[in-house]
Formats: structure tokens, C-alpha cells, sequence
């Protein structure tokens, strides 16, 4: 197995990647709160982790890879009040959406999708073993989390406290400390499970804790997982809360790497709701292929921040189109397993073994397309040649999840399905009217198709089309 090189967040260095258990990799990502659609924050993350995912699976681990669904918050509890449906109807829509959002960016499956109100019991569980200990204490509207009795809590994010990032961080007079959390709540406004500790609902941070220990976590061993992930905005409070409540309930700790990525700004501001510049995915998606998007995103390296601007989407458009052109070249090569495989495989992977630097395997495969279209310019007939560089697609496609699509798919980004059989009916009438040697409406219907900005391309597999 190759050396592979990771970022911690905690440790603030770029460390050699080791598993606790050889080639097996367990890691878990925060996923949405499920009140409204995907935005490109959440587009941003799920793309970074999905390549984190590609690149554990190249280097030959077998990875584990959980994303939980917060189904009960206050959020969704205000949707209920706000739109007169009830908890499942809500969370049950924008789970789907979510599902469909992150399916059109080309995410691969995640191994397990916890929702928070089917882990209640592993919660209770939690919440109960701090009770036990005194390190949880009961006040009238909930159980809280005494932060004063874990002499490393400040760990993960190096430091205590910060006013700026307390939100979802109850403010209540009569806590021990201002920086306890809440485990549980009592007031839920009418959204409540019943526990030994009473009726209520359970705070944010309880539930990824509960969820790995239910999904991943191994008590032999010194982490319960090997990677956790999120967006740099959950370092604090809530992954330093994770990582304080397991390491008191469970007495391990939780994760043995920290990786997050970089916020998305728009007009240079970091994207939030209350800002009102939130960009929905399923906005960016009616005009852009999430595949152009998946790519334009991957081009920022995945730790800093990332400008939306449609100027840079445009640019890696052209930049996809590119690599497209190029594999419109060698159409219905199969590779062949036995040739020596070209480079630009090997350093793609090295780029990427190198705390996911795009950047550097954006670079090889701008050398690739540079090389492949010189050599084939010079003998477009080189069948070895072509295997070579169909070897090279598998993986690209394979690795960064991009250049999976025939090439006529792609270039048919944005024909609706009325205007799709309209120019299949035309390809048709063609063949039929070619088959019967009427070559003046052959090509009648080539103009007609011209005209409509379609360029077609006969082939020994049928008649091909695309967008011009």
C-alpha cells in the first residue's frame, strides 16, 4: 500500500495515514439537519468526503463509511409549525432530496445512514452512563453535560470557548459552567420520547456520539473510529463536544484523525442562512450537470475556502469539456488489462495521497489530455494508444468520480425529454430514409437536426448526437 498523507485538524499537521485495524478504515461524516434543501455547503462537504472515500478504496482499504440524517431539531420542529405537517412528512422529503441531490454530484452509496430518532435507545444509553458518574446533571428543562469534570475538553479545537460559534449552545442561567451543553431537552413543544431521565428530545451534539458507538465503535481499541469528518464550522463547539461526552461515557477516544473542509463564500461572504446568500444545490443543478459542478468544486483544495462565482464554474466546464473531446476519441475502445498502464495513473494517485491535493492531479491529467491528443493527432489509429488512454478515464472516473459518462451523454446536458425523442424521432426517419437510399431527405433531416443546434455522428453502433 502506497504512503498516504491526511491533514488533522487537531493535531494541525499533515500526518501519515494508518488505520487502527489494518486495511479497514471506519469513518463517519456529519450530515444534514433534514428541514430544508441542499445548499452548496452541503454539496461542498459531501464531495470532499466522497473523494476522502475513492481515494481510502484506491489505495485498497475497505472503508466503513457512516453519514448520519439529524431528523429532530428545532429547525424542523418550526417547519412543522410553520407548515402544518408532521415530523415524518418533513424529514422524509428532504432526506429524499438530499439523496437526489448528492446522487447527481456522483457521491458514492454510504455504508450506513443513521437517522437520529432510530438511535434513541443507543442515546439514552449515553446520556444514562454520564448520569451514573455525575459528569451529566439534571435541570428543569433538560439533562446537561458538565464540561468542568473532563480535564482535556478544549482538546480538539484548542479552546474552551468562543462566542462566536456557540449557536445550538443552550444559554441557561442555572448551568454549572457556561459552556455545558445540553444531552437532552424537556421543553420540546410537542415533540417528544420517553426516557428514564423523563419526556424530551435529545440535544444536537448526544447524537453522533451515540450513533458510532451503535455503528462503528470497537471498545479494544484506543479510538472508536479512524476518521471524522465535517465542515470546519462543527471543530467547535459540536465535534469537541462529541469527542468529550464519548470520551467520558465510553472511556475512549473518538476518533484518531480530524478532517474538515473549508466553508463556500459567495460574493465573499461565507454562505449562511442568516446572511440570505444561501445558493440551493438544486438551483446551480438547473443550469450546470452536477458532474460540472463536482468538478468545479474539486479544483479548490478541499481545506480552504471555496468563491462560488459562475465565472471559475464556466472556466471548469471548458475544462471538462475538454476531457470529454478527448474521450469522444476513442469511443468504444475497451482497455486492455494487458498493456503497460500510462503515468498519469501513478500520479494522479500520488497527488491525491498527498492530503487530496487536486490541484496537483488536476495538473496531471491537463498533461494527460495535452499528450493524449498530440499522440492521437499524430496516429489516430493506434489501438494500443487508445486502451491506454481508456485506462486513464476508468480512472479518473473511478478516483475523482468525474468522466464517468459516454461522451454524447454528457453533451446532452440540458435537452429536455420532449426535445430528446423529437431528435430521436428525426435520427430515425433518417436511418429509414438512408436505408432507402433517399439521400435528399437524409440530408434535409441532417439540416433540420443542424438547425436545432444538434450535431449528429454515425457510427458502426448507430447514429450518435450531441449539443453543439
Amino acid at each position: 500500500m502506497a504512503n498516504m498523507y491526511i491533514y488533522d485538524s487537531v493535531k494541525k499537521e499533515k500526518l501519515l495515514f494508518t488505520p487502527q485495524v489494518p486495511h479497514q478504515v471506519k469513518m463517519y461524516v456529519c450530515g444534514p439537519t433534514v428541514y430544508d434543501d441542499a445548499h452548496l455547503g452541503h454539496a461542498r462537504s459531501a464531495i470532499v468526503f466522497d473523494l476522502l472515500h475513492r481515494v481510502l478504496k484506491a489505495n485498497g482499504y475497505e472503508v466503513t463509511f457512516v453519514k448520519n440524517f439529524t431528523d429532530i431539531d428545532d429547525k424542523i420542529i418550526k417547519k412543522m409549525k410553520d407548515t402544518n405537517q408532521s415530523l415524518e412528512e418533513i424529514t422524509t422529503h428532504y432526506i429524499n432530496s438530499y439523496k437526489a441531490d448528492m446522487q447527481s454530484l456522483n457521491n458514492l452509496p454510504n455504508t450506513i445512514e443513521p437517522l437520529a430518532t432510530n438511535s434513541l435507545e443507543a442515546m439514552e444509553h449515553l446520556i444514562e452512563n454520564l448520569l451514573k458518574e455525575d459528569i451529566a446533571y439534571k435541570l428543569e428543562d433538560g439533562v446537561y453535560f458538565d464540561t468542568s469534570k473532563d480535564k482535556n475538553y478544549g482538546n480538539i479545537s484548542h479552546r474552551a470557548s468562543d462566542e462566536n460559534s456557540l449557536s445550538r449552545v443552550e444559554s441557561n442561567l442555572e448551568k454549572r459552567d457556561s459552556k455545558d451543553f445540553a444531552l437532552w431537552k424537556y421543553n420540546t413543544d410537542g415533540v417528544s420520547f420517553h426516557t428514564h431521565f423523563g419526556e424530551g428530545r435529545p440535544g444536537w451534539h448526544c447524537e453522533c456520539s451515540a450513533m458510532i458507538d451503535k455503528h462503528l465503535s470497537d471498545k479494544s481499541l484506543p479510538y472508536a473510529i479512524d476518521i471524522h469528518g465535517g465542515g470546519a464550522d462543527l471543530l467547535f463547539p459540536h465535534h469537541e463536544n462529541e469527542a468529550s461526552q464519548s470520551r467520558m461515557a465510553y472511556n475512549q477516544e473518538l476518533s484518531k484523525y480530524w478532517v474538515h473542509n473549508g466553508f463556500v463564500n459567495i460574493n465573499g461572504e461565507k454562505m449562511s442562512k442568516s446572511l440570505g446568500n444561501s445558493f440551493f444545490l438544486k438551483d446551480a443543478l438547473k443550469e450546470y450537470s452536477g458532474e460540472v459542478i463536482r468538478f468545479y468544486m474539486l479544483t479548490t483544495y478541499y481545506r480552504a475556502d471555496l468563491s462560488f462565482n459562475t465565472e471559475d464554474l464556466e472556466a471548469s466546464k471548458r475544462r471538462l469539456d475538454k476531457m470529454y473531446r478527448l474521450k469522444k476519441r476513442v469511443y468504444d475502445i475497451v482497455k486492455n488489462e494487458t498493456l503497460k498502464p500510462l503515468i498519469y495513473k501513478q500520479n494522479i494517485l500520488d497527488a491525491l495521497n498527498d492530503d487530496l491535493n487536486t490541484s496537483k492531479a488536476f495538473a496531471s491529467i491537463d498533461e494527460f489530455i495535452n499528450f493524449a491528443n498530440d499522440k492521437l493527432d499524430n496516429n489516430p489509429k493506434d489501438k494500443n494508444l487508445k486502451s491506454q488512454i481508456v485506462d486513464v478515464f476508468h480512472f479518473i472516473s473511478d478516483i475523482l468520480g468525474i468522466c464517468f459518462q459516454s461522451p454524447y451523454s454528457y453533451f446532452q446536458f440540458g435537452i429536455t425529454e420532449n426535445e430528446k425523442n423529437k431528435i430521436e424521432k428525426l435520427i430515425l426517419e433518417r436511418t429509414e430514409a438512408k436505408k432507402g437510399k433517399n439521400f435528399a431527405l437524409s440530408d434535409k433531416i441532417r439540416e433540420e437536426l443542424n438547425s436545432m443546434k444538434i450535431s449528429i455522428m454515425d457510427t458502426a453502433n448507430g447514429t450518435l448526437w450531441e449539443k453543439i
